[in-house]
């Protein structure tokens, strides 16, 4: 089921807090200090006052007690979406940490899980959480775009890519890498940031894609291939 990855509406905006008119490209609210942020979920702002979202119905975020549509008074709420999961860890690194001074270990683990995020990030993924040595994180959520899978995998890519590097850097020969990624329909707890946000088969597809991997390897599932084939190469691993 895996592959193989080869280094192959306009108008007035206005404050969501205060009202006040805020002009393109504005951060935050020249009035009230607001951050010029929108829907977490669907990216549209929100209008003064308004409880909910006017485009998808998400709760806006700082509303407590909210009553959520299908639900009780401030009770979270999933929706099923698209995204595409990855999974990521180092290979090896439970006889690493037996062998090397604690101090040590955790440095290296820090700096891993820096460039774990500044990798996803650069590419628009969402940390959803660190398990050990192993990074979860998703694209599609709060908000989706038409190429989520070709990032994921250009993230995935940079990521085992930058694991090689910082092993040479910490004097850690062979550190590696490994990881596994899949596209599917998972549910998506709304409002939720970090561990907890996704659920459902296409995560636990990606945690055995990326230990079916090996070290330095990148796969993938059929949909997370076809959705990036036109920009990344691969090669059927069976």
């Amino acid at each position: 089921m895996g592959h193989q990855v080869w280094v192959a509406r306009e108008g007035c905006v206005r404050c969501g807090r205060c009202g006040a008119k805020l002009d393109e490209g504005n951060r935050f609210c020249g009035a009230c200090g607001a951050p010029a942020t929108g829907c977490p979920s669907c990216g549209e702002q929100f209008v003064a006052g308004d409880r909910f979202c006017r485009s998808c119905g998400t709760a806006v975020p700082g509303t407590a007690g909210t009553a959520v549509p299908g639900g009780r008074a401030g009770e979270r709420v999933a929706e099923r979406r698209v995204c595409s999961v990855l999974f990521c860890d180092v290979v090896g690194f439970t006889p690493l940490s037996e062998s090397q001074d604690p101090e040590a270990v955790r440095e290296l683990l820090s700096r891993y899980f820096e460039v774990a995020r500044t990798v996803i990030g650069r590419y628009g993924g969402v940390v959803e959480k660190f398990i050990g040595d192993a990074v979860m994180a998703v694209w599609g959520t709060p908000t989706a775009t038409e190429g989520d899978a070709e990032r994921a995998v250009r993230a995935a890519l940079d990521l085992v890519s930058a694991v090689a590097d910082l092993g040479t850097q910490a004097a850690v020969p062979g550190l590696a890498a490994r990881a596994g990624l899949v596209t599917g329909e998972v549910a998506v707890t709304l409002g939720a940031v970090g561990e907890g946000m996704v659920a459902g088969d296409a995560v636990n597809t990606a945690a055995r894609v990326q230990a079916t991997a090996e070290p330095g390897q990148v796969l993938v599932d059929a949909a997370t291939q076809r959705l990036a084939a036109s920009a990344i190469g691969f090669a059927d691993a069976g």
